[in-house]
């Protein structure tokens, strides 16, 4: 970045860090979520599996809406 370049990232308030935060570790539970459910797979639960997968999935959702929502405040 030189002197005279504009800067272009965005400037966030301590609340919208916090939810992103918050989005992010949501994201990283359904990460685990998704990949330890093969393990019930491998176990001959496959019920248990497809319910951490659908968990997993929803969870996943819920994060990357807390995500976007605090990318858009402002």
């Amino acid at each position: 970045m030189t002197s005279g370049s504009p800067d272009r990232s965005p400037r966030r308030t301590p609340e919208q860090n916090k939810a992103r935060l918050v989005g992010l570790f949501v994201l990283g539970v359904a990460v685990v979520l998704l990949v330890s459910s093969v393990t019930w797979f491998g176990s001959d639960q496959a019920g248990v599996g497809i319910a951490q997968l659908v968990c997993g999935l929803v969870v996943a959702g819920v994060g990357g809406f807390l995500v976007r929502r605090a990318d858009t405040r402002g």
